[in-house]
């Protein structure tokens, strides 16, 4: 029942919400806010477990999948977009899906959430497989659509993972890995967009960043794989080059054009003395970790 999950309690905090000044609202909130990272730590090691799976999908040729409805999925969409841009991959790689479809990422859609045969048939639209990994998202914990994804990814043989903000979540029950948060009851009562939401995005931070590390995309703490499709980060680019080689601007957009604007291949380039071609084979040789190359 949704009277006994901690994300629908009343916050003893503010009950008086309605009376407050703004600034004291404002204090609340940010008060409570600082202590979801702190509600996270515990399960640090199921989400280590779901960061292992992702890298082994993806060493594979498989995918990484999040699925959920409302704020949980426009957050999963969100960060399987910011992926493409970051770390160079293509967008079939990292995939996010939304009760509903795309119009749900900025409307409602009303009943979507609670078909468990919705679920089985998103992950049918993109042909799931076994060499994937689909993460749940759910802050209650409760999601049909959810529980019928997750359902069908184990049939398939996919790893099923789950992420709620509730402890004894009924899609831990239907997942192999199960994250469980507890950020605690909303300033505003059953809004989960707040602390339970800060908590998901927080955690999906953790996935795709650490999952990206584990594949190669990352050098020292640069993203070296990231995708210059604009002039800012055109110029982002350059400078991932001089910081990772200790290189001058200049120096750095040479080997920026003469790497046909690939960052990793120019920063080889310049740590090893090779020309682009040779910088490729090392790349590929080394399944693309710089670090291997030199």
């Amino acid at each position: 029942m949704l009277e006994n999950l901690s994300t629908e309690k009343q916050n003893l905090k503010t009950l008086n919400l309605d009376t407050l000044k703004v600034e004291e609202i404002l204090s609340i909130m940010n008060e409570e806010d600082g202590t979801v990272a702190a509600s996270i730590k515990p399960a640090l090691p199921e989400i280590a477990k779901i960061v292992r799976a992702a890298i082994s999908s993806f060493k594979r040729g498989g995918r990484l999948i999040y699925m959920g409805a409302g704020t949980s999925g426009r957050l999963g969409v969100l960060d399987a977009v910011e992926c493409v841009p970051t770390f160079g991959v293509s967008k079939e790689q990292v995939v996010g899906l939304i009760a509903g479809g795309d119009e749900a990422f900025v409307m409602a859609v009303e009943g979507a959430e609670d078909s468990i045969q919705l679920g089985k048939s998103d992950l049918e639209g993109i042909s799931l497989t076994e060499l994937d990994t689909v993460i749940g998202i759910a802050a209650s914990g409760r999601t049909p659509y959810v529980i019928g994804g997750l359902d069908y990814a184990r049939s398939v043989g996919a790893t099923a993972a789950a992420i709620s903000c509730n402890k004894d979540a009924a899609i831990s029950q239907h997942a192999e890995i199960a994250v469980e948060v507890v950020p605690g009851a909303e300033v505003l009562t059953g809004s989960t967009r707040l602390k339970a939401g800060t908590a998901q995005k927080l955690i999906l931070n953790m996935i795709s960043t650490a999952s990206m590390v584990g594949i190669g995309k990352v050098y020292k703490n640069l993203m070296v794989d990231v995708k210059p499709t604009n002039e800012k980060l055109e110029e982002r680019a350059k400078r991932i080059i001089m910081e990772a080689t200790e290189c001058g601007y200049d120096e750095a957009e040479k080997f920026y054009f003469a790497a046909e604007k690939h960052v990793k291949t120019a920063i080889v380039m310049i740590l090893t003395g090779s020309t682009k071609e040779d910088a490729e084979q090392k790349l590929r040789a080394s399944n693309g970790f710089v670090r291997k190359t030199i």
